[in-house]
């Protein structure tokens, strides 16, 4: 999203001030006074406008756009709302009027929504800009959304190596106010490949005659326009950085990927990876779905507990048998599949986070694998010896099945935990996303061994 600059005065919403907000918009709509509503929405930061519009129902979110259209904030505005919404919203505006809005936009904000909207209107909307515009546009449109050059802003300030710092001070007093996070300011030389880099309090801090060369730092640290938004995002979480440098396969400097949108970025592959991991999906808005859709994006991923509940129905329908010899087994038939499920699942998010974050080495697989077997080893002794005597004084009629119970209990969190782990980095290491292997599917798969386990260790230990 586009940066703050000239922001910074809109309060942001603390505490219970967003409900308060919300239903002072409604009681100005039922009301009718556009004025007053106009004059609350110029002094109200847009993405604080965009949480209350995500909670209007229909008809109130049309009345609001209406006033909103006519304040000069109605691009930023647009950039902060989900997909959903915005496409809903453009579709009712005319090319030429999403056109205009579109050319005031930060050009990485700009990007994303023509991006979002469907492609014909998309279409219309560029036949509409300006040839200048159409042509900085279509040359950001042709990277992919989710690398570096999908992110990147080509509004970003940068100087020549050869400009003295008075120099730089007046281009950059003159433009800053075009200029996408100033704070960093790039030198290029030649045909404008990346020098170096130098921030806007050194330059400052120089004498008014030095060359830009002699004090820049060389050592910049850049990405290439091909450079996913994941390792993007790597690199200014890893080096905390306020922007990053956009590279083309010369060195040329194209374009910045500022904090803002890394913070999108982040937040969106979170929320992908905990829907992914508890079986939702993978649609970041899903609760703006309908009922219907929201049903629909959510069974296929069931369908792997479904058919794991059958096969364990099956499994346990062999044993008949030896159950009714013994009922007492049945009773501990939800612990066995419950404990190497849940250890399953841990062990999965933290792997899959660990990937996330570069905390796993992938190239030390054994080392993670082994470490979380111990884990399960620690667990499976302290909750196998737990259920084991718990079975004991319950049947002590029979006790051999607190020895079942517990070396089941045992050998399912050892198994449970190191598959657990093992999976999403077998996923990683093919190119996979390792976020689907958990929820229903290794816990589906752990509860259908665990519970094959459970009954052959009781047909041996109990003789049946």
């Amino acid at each position: 999203m586009a940066m703050l600059q000239g922001e910074k005065t809109k309060r942001e919403l603390l505490g219970n001030e967003g409900m308060v907000l919300l239903d002072m918009v409604r009681r100005l709509n039922r009301r009718g006074a556009t004025g007053h509503l106009l004059k609350l929405i110029e002094k109200t930061h847009p993405a604080d406008m965009a949480w209350v519009f995500r909670h209007l129902n229909e008809d109130e979110r049309q009345k609001i756009f209406n006033i909103i259209a006519q304040t000069k904030q109605v691009g930023e505005f647009l950039s902060e709302l989900d997909d959903a919404i915005m496409i809903a919203l453009v579709q009712q505006l005319t090319p030429q009027y999403l056109a205009d809005i579109v050319s005031d936009m930060a050009t990485d904000d700009a990007v994303d929504l023509l991006e979002t909207i469907p492609v014909e209107l998309a279409d219309e909307v560029r036949r509409h800009m300006e040839q200048q515009d159409r042509e900085e546009f279509e040359g950001l449109l042709k990277y992919h959304p989710e690398t570096a050059g999908g992110l990147m802003s080509t509004d970003f300030m940068s100087l020549d190596e050869y400009l003295t710092v008075s120099e730089a001070i007046a281009i950059v007093q003159q433009k800053s106010e075009e200029m996408e996070m100033v704070f960093y300011l790039y030198i290029t030389h030649g045909d404008g490949k990346l020098a170096g880099v130098i921030s806007l309090r050194e330059l400052l801090m120089n004498s008014p005659g030095m060359k830009l060369k002699n004090i820049m730092n060389p050592n910049v640290i850049s990405v290439n326009t091909d450079t996913t938004q994941g390792e993007v995002a790597h690199v200014v979480s890893q080096y905390n950085f306020l922007a990053v440098p956009v590279v083309d396969s010369s060195y040329n400097l194209v374009g910045i990927v500022t904090v803002d949108d890394i913070i999108d970025v982040i937040r969106e592959e979170a929320t992908e990876e905990f829907l992914q991991m508890a079986g939702a999906g993978k649609d970041r808005e899903i609760l703006l779905k309908s009922t219907f859709e929201n049903a629909m994006l959510r069974a296929p991923w069931l369908f792997a507990s479904w058919l794991g509940g059958v096969m364990a129905m099956v499994i346990i329908g062999s044993f008949e048998e030896e159950l009714a010899k013994v009922l007492a087994l049945a009773s501990f038939i939800p612990v066995v599949m419950g404990m190497g499920g849940n250890i399953a699942t841990q062990s999965s998010t933290i792997i899959v986070r660990g990937i996330a974050t570069g905390r796993v080495n992938m190239n030390a697989l054994f080392r993670v694998i082994f470490k979380e077997m111990r884990v399960g080893v620690i667990l499976g002794f302290i909750y196998g010896l737990f259920l084991g005597a718990l079975s004991y004084f319950l049947h002590q009629e029979m006790q051999l099945l607190g020895l079942v119970v517990g070396i089941s209990i045992f050998c399912t969190m050892i198994m449970a935990a190191t598959l657990g782990t093992l999976i999403p980095l077998v996923l990683k290491r093919f190119d996979f996303d390792a976020a689907i292997a958990t929820g229903p599917f290794v816990t589906t798969a752990i509860d259908i061994v665990g519970v094959l386990m459970y009954f052959y260790s009781a047909k041996l230990i109990l003789g049946l």
